[in-house]
C-alpha cells in the first residue's frame, strides 16, 4: 500500500503572532516556521503504518515556496521515503491545495491520503474534504483512531456527542486529528539519511492547475484588548453588575 501524505510549512505554534503595519496579513519575515502540528501527527500515522508493514511507501508532498523543502526534510527525517514540492510562491486557498494534491495522486495513485485537519494558520480545515470530493474517494475527517481490515478502512473519528466509527472502502482520504497519536521527534541519524532522500520538485502550471486565489483579504487586525476582571465582595454584588453592566442576565 502507499501513502501520501502533505505537509504545510506555518508559523511555528510558539511564535506570538503580529499582525503587519498595513493590516494585510500576519507578519512573516524573520519569524520561526516550523511543520503544522496536524500535519506531523498524520506524518506519524503513515509511519507508523509502514514499521507495521501495512505499508510499503510514504510520500511526503508540501506546496508553497521553496524553503518548504525543509517541512519536507522534516518528514523524511521522521520516516518518510521521498518528498515532491510543488513550488509557488503565491498563497494557495484550500481548494488550490486539493487540486494540486488531486494531480499528483492521479500520477503516484496512492491508497491512502492523510492530511491534518487543519492547518493553524488558515484554520480552514477543507483541504481534506474537498480533496474527496475531487477525487470521488471516500472520507474519513477528524480521525482519532486507524484500523485496516482487508480492503477495508475502520476510522474512528471525533464528533459533538462522543466517538463515531465508520467503515470506508479503500482508496481513502483521512484528516488527521489531535488524538490520533504523539509525533516523534527526528533523531540525529535519521536528519543525517534525511538529507540523501529525494525530493521531486514540480510547480502548479506544470500539473495544470489553476492556484489563484477565490478570496479577497479585506484587512487583518488584532482581537480587542480584554479588560482587566474584577473581584467582588459577594453573589449579590456579581448579581447586580451580571445584570447591570454585562448585561447577560
Amino acid at each position: 500500500m502507499k501513502v501520501l501524505v502533505a505537509v504545510k510549512r506555518v508559523v511555528d505554534y510558539n511564535v506570538k503572532i503580529r499582525v503587519k503595519s498595513d493590516q494585510t496579513g500576519v507578519e512573516t519575515q524573520n519569524v520561526k516556521m516550523s511543520m503544522n502540528p496536524f500535519d506531523e501527527i498524520a506524518v506519524e500515522e503513515g509511519v507508523r503504518l509502514k514499521e507495521a508493514g501495512t505499508a510499503d511507501e510514504l510520500i511526503a508532498v508540501s506546496i508553497g515556496p521553496s524553503q518548504s523543502q525543509e517541512t519536507i526534510r522534516t518528514a523524511l527525517a521522521m520516516g518518510a521515503d521521498r518528498g515532491i514540492l510543488v513550488e509557488t510562491d503565491a498563497d494557495v486557498e484550500p481548494l488550490g491545495v486539493a487540486k494540486c494534491l488531486k494531480a499528483l495522486v492521479d500520477k503516484e495513485s496512492p491508497d491512502l491520503v492523510i492530511v491534518g485537519k487543519q492547518a493553524i494558520d488558515d484554520d480552514s480545515s477543507q483541504t481534506g474534504q474537498m480533496l474527496s470530493a475531487l477525487l470521488g474517494w471516500s472520507q474519513g475527517t477528524y480521525a482519532s483512531k486507524l484500523a485496516l481490515d482487508g480492503d477495508t478502512l475502520n476510522v474512528t473519528r471525533e464528533v459533538d456527542g462522543g466517538l463515531e466509527t465508520v467503515a470506508l472502502k479503500m482508496p481513502v482520504i483521512v484528516t488527521a486529528d489531535l488524538r490520533l497519536n504523539e509525533p516523534r521527534y527526528a533523531s540525529l541519524p535519521n536528519i543525517m539519511k534525511a538529507k540523501k532522500k529525494p525530493i521531486d520538485t514540480t510547480t502548479p502550471d506544470e500539473l495544470g492547475v489553476d492556484v489563484a486565489p477565490r478570496l479577497t483579504i479585506v484587512s487583518v487586525t488584532e482581537p480587542p484588548k480584554r479588560d482587566a476582571g474584577v473581584m467582588v465582595e459577594d453573589v449579590a454584588q456579581l448579581v447586580d453588575k451580571l445584570r447591570n453592566e454585562a448585561k447577560v442576565i
